[in-house]
């Protein structure tokens, strides 16, 4: 099967091979088929399940189904629900300490209509450890590191700095920032994390009454 390709249809699941030409073809739709009974298939066949973060049933089409399955066992009902999920169930790619996973934890479960962004770069491209788009309101547990040179004078200085662009990032993008000291937090109980998260819920709990006075 020389200058072949084996693809798997997005409908049924059957493997089945293309020539170079059309291999190359593939890249332009969002869905490729064995046979033209499969393409039918999908666009007249629904499925209804459950989204993975909020729980609401979802419909889609057989092929939507089979590429999900390729990349993860999860479907969702909008991208802020896959977000939500991702957040909080992310095992990889950012130091995060246990305090912060707790707040990612409640957070999500407290507020479920919000929309949460935890460490992440997309609001003022530096790592914020939590973000509300909707108010536009930020959030950063300062550890000791932030306040005391625990690696040396010259990593606190680094970090002090980073601090000051990180509080101006979020100044330009009028981006309000609550800095929360939390170096007092030396090891990890839920019942000493909730007096730091009851600052944060504070804050949330009057946005949430001053968007209920002022709904426009």
């Amino acid at each position: 099967m020389k200058n072949h390709y084996k693809i798997i249809c997005d409908q049924c699941g059957k493997e089945f091979w293309r020539e170079n030409k059309q291999q190359y073809r593939k890249d332009r739709y969002k869905h490729i088929f064995c046979s033209r009974k499969c393409q039918s298939l999908s666009r007249t066949m629904a499925i209804t399940k459950s989204c993975a973060w909020c729980k609401k049933n979802v419909t889609r089409t057989q092929a939507e189904l089979n590429k999900i399955k390729r990349k993860s066992q999860n479907i969702f009902c909008n991208n802020s629900c896959a977000a939500n999920y991702n957040n909080t169930h992310k095992t990889t790619g950012t130091r995060v300490s246990k305090l912060e996973r707790y707040f990612a934890s409640e957070l999500v479960k407290m507020y479920p209509d919000l929309e949460f962004h935890f460490n992440r770069k997309d609001a003022i491209n530096s790592e914020l450890d939590i973000y509300i788009p909707e108010f536009k309101l930020a959030f950063e547990l300062n550890g000791i590191f932030h306040y005391e040179p625990i690696y040396g004078k010259k990593k606190l200085s680094q970090i002090e700095n980073n601090d000051k662009r990180k509080f101006q990032a979020c100044i330009d993008n009028n981006i309000e920032l609550c800095i929360i000291d939390s170096s007092g937090f030396t090891y990890f109980k839920p019942k000493k994390a909730d007096k730091y998260l009851e600052i944060v819920t504070d804050i949330i709990d009057m946005k949430l009454f001053k968007k209920e006075l002022n709904p426009n």
